[in-house]
């Protein structure tokens, strides 16, 4: 199954309502997650430019999407954002297919 990486910002509303009343993020989030047939790989509380960072397998971009999407409209969170993780073979596979196109850069 494919894997993503979720980049998670909370709003102050948000972050003020988890000070106030306490409460285990993914328990709420990985029944949701399993719902659309994924898996939480691993989630961390982070410093620096993001407040969450999870990776999470999915059936396929729709459903990576979709989570995203549900999220952002919920209103807690100010901002999030999805990279598509390859294993290091799939990469591998990618570099492998790019010396063979005949690609010309704009002149």
């Amino acid at each position: 199954m494919p894997h993503y990486l979720y980049h998670v910002d909370y709003t102050a509303d948000a972050w003020k309502a988890q000070v106030s009343h306490p409460k285990h993020r993914m328990e709420s989030i990985t029944p949701l997650i399993e719902g659309l047939g994924g898996k939480v790989i691993c989630a961390y509380y982070t410093f620096g430019t993001e407040d969450l960072v999870a990776i999470v397998e999915m059936p396929s971009n729709h459903e990576a999407a979709s989570f995203a999407i549900a999220a952002s409209a919920g209103g807690a969170v100010s901002n999030i954002s999805t990279t598509v993780l390859m294993t290091m073979d799939e990469g591998f596979k990618a570099i492998q297919g790019a010396g063979k196109i005949a690609y010309s850069p704009p002149k």
